[in-house]
């Protein structure tokens, strides 16, 4: 039987208005929503998924934006069909965070910093139920203990910024549900995630949506979480639907070259490939601006870069007949907490605890585990960045915990860092050039600013960029573009070895694809040595030769990437790959198979 239609949406268009020109965002798109179904929208940055979500919820600042055309239609319990496009503004929030609610991609930026976790989830209450005071706030605790917060009364008196990003999010989905609405919008909501949180609120959303029957538009860049989460797929591109139908005809027989290339560009967990395959693989653009459309699949592409364990074991026997670059010798990294009247530390956080390792010239290890588990204060560790509580780092053959400042800063020419945040680390205040020339002032590398331009720009050619970018400010670029000029940035002191921390975890499957493409190919030219930091164990494989998986500041296990990823030793590692969103057809298919039981049931 047909389910009820939720939300219809036709011939949608919304612009963007500057002094130059207008940007259809959204250029004419259809589709509908039903009731207990979920919709997945799917596509790159600019894309106009995301464009799409804030016109069904009106949220398009105006000016520039505007909807110019179309119908956005709501089925409502209590109304019947209204045109949300036409309603006014008094009207729309009477339905927004009542019977149509949004989670955002970025929980800290959509708290308020200065009230607490409750007030915020009780607001939303008040706002829209007819209750006391007393019952808001049981109603959020309950919601809280709904969506597994832990203390959810402690939680309750918290603010966002003393809770883990994975609670934030919880926190904010706790704020979605509170007026059990019809339309639960979910715009990247585990992006930044570790994939164990993420399976954790992917399967809440789920629950909830069986238990109130709640139609979910979800919006990511990321195809796997898709295929276990969706039952319809919308593939948009540049402002328009260029595909969709059922999650298994997506997956199984993707039609357009651009869903082609996006289901490519995810690291496949099967098999091992040279490189990833990205968009332009599949699609190239003609002189006329054409789309010119290639006929091959996507097997028929992975299928030729594919590494076998031949190649492979040959590879790391050369590897590994030279000696480390570094070693990591029972390490260990405490902060003190809880300190006495006198100032002394009653207890300590382990955040690198006892830790020892090599990593070898020309190597890549990957480091593995969720957040908290000390992988990132091990990298910073390494860099001096934090100071060791004890043991030592020798970078070949010079114990770096034991030389002085003054030497340590002479020795970040060889060892750099690729921080996972490109735009904080990037000066907003001075040109992408000036930036990536500071460091090689800093340490006089060439003899004057003129031979510096050169090889700036050199660099920035290296990293699929132009000259003409050197004068520009990180504001003016895309996420991809920043963690480019951030490599640009790395490259420009020639070090030996460099650590890439959660590099490319904010970016699209398409944009991460080219930036781990180019740091391989970067090491084969250069002969650089990377530790590379992610809780994205498909992109660690990708990219590993071996991998470190640590746990509670502790090494969990090490070994062969391919060897932990296929046969895991503890549970820890187990759990960690099982939360991993295949998207394999026999998974897709299990997934439907489960819904049509629980449908069933009821």
């Amino acid at each position: 039987m047909a389910k009820d239609i939720l939300l219809e949406i036709k011939n949608l268009v919304t612009e963007f208005r500057t002094e130059d020109e207008t940007v259809k965002a959204v250029n004419n798109i259809s589709f509908t929503l039903s009731r207990g179904e979920t919709v997945g929208i799917v596509g790159e940055s600019g894309s106009g998924k995301s464009v799409t979500s804030l016109s069904v919820m009106r949220l398009i600042p105006n000016p520039p934006g505007k909807i110019t055309g179309g119908e956005i239609i709501y089925h409502s319990k209590k109304r019947g069909p209204i045109d949300l496009a036409k309603l006014s503004e008094k009207e729309m929030r009477t339905l927004r965070g009542n019977e149509i609610a949004m989670i955002f991609q970025e929980p800290m930026t959509s708290l308020n910093p200065v009230y607490t976790c409750g007030d915020q989830v009780m607001e939303a209450i008040l706002l829209h139920q007819k209750c006391s005071k007393k019952e808001a706030k049981e109603r959020t605790i309950q919601l809280f203990r709904i969506v597994q917060l832990p203390r959810p009364e402690n939680i309750f008196d918290s603010y966002p910024h003393q809770i883990s990003g994975g609670q934030k999010q919880r926190v904010m989905i706790a704020m979605a549900m509170s007026c059990n609405p019809s339309i639960l919008i979910a715009d990247e909501p585990t992006t930044a995630l570790d994939v164990t949180v993420q399976a954790t609120i992917l399967d809440l959303m789920l629950k909830l949506q069986r238990e109130h029957d709640m139609g979910i538009l979800f919006i990511t860049h990321d195809l796997g979480v898709i295929a276990e989460l969706a039952d319809k797929v919308v593939v948009m591109y540049k402002g328009k639907i260029v595909e969709q139908g059922t999650v298994l005809e997506i997956f199984s027989n993707p039609q357009h070259p651009y869903t082609k290339g996006l289901l490519a560009c995810r690291p496949p967990l099967n098999k091992r490939l040279q490189w990833l395959p990205t968009v332009s693989d599949f699609m190239n653009t003609s002189e006329t601006g054409e789309m010119v459309e290639s006929t091959q699949s996507v097997a028929e592409v992975t299928n030729r870069l594919v590494v076998t364990g031949e190649q492979r074991s040959a590879a790391h026997k050369l590897l590994y007949a030279k000696a480390p670059i570094l070693e990591i010798k029972n390490l260990k990294t405490y902060f003190p907490i809880n300190k006495g009247i006198f100032g002394k530390a009653k207890d300590f956080v382990r955040a690198v605890d006892d830790v020892s390792f090599a990593v070898y010239p020309g190597e890549t290890l990957g480091l593995v585990g969720e957040s908290g588990c000390g992988k990132t204060t091990l990298g910073r560790t390494v860099l001096r960045l934090i100071e060791p509580t004890s043991g030592d780092v020798i970078f070949q053959g010079k114990n770096i915990t034991k030389i002085s400042n003054t030497e340590m800063r002479e020795l970040r020419k060889d060892i750099q860092i690729i921080f996972q945040d490109p735009y904080s680390s990037l000066n907003p205040r001075i040109t992408i050039g000036q930036a990536i020339m500071e460091p090689m002032q800093v340490h006089g590398i060439l003899e004057n600013d003129k031979a510096r331009k050169e090889r700036v720009i050199e660099l920035l050619h290296r990293v699929n960029m132009n000259e003409s970018h050197f004068y520009r400010y990180p504001h003016e670029f895309s996420g991809g573009q920043r963690q480019r000029i951030c490599i640009a940035r790395a490259l420009a002191l020639k070090p030996k070895f460099i650590i890439c921390d959660e590099s490319v975890s904010a970016l699209d499957v398409s944009v991460q694809a080219q930036v781990l493409n180019l740091l391989n190919e970067l090491k084969r030219e250069f002969d650089f040595t990377y530790i590379f930091i992610s809780h994205d164990l498909s992109v660690v494989k990708f990219m590993s030769d071996r991998m470190v998986v640590m746990n509670k500041g502790k090494v969990e296990e090490m070994g062969d990437a391919d060897s932990i990823y296929n046969n895991p030793q503890t549970e820890y590692t187990k759990n960690l790959i099982g939360a991993i969103p295949k998207g394999q057809l026999e998974d897709i298919q299990a997934s439907i198979d489960r819904k049509l039981q629980y449908t069933a049931t009821l």
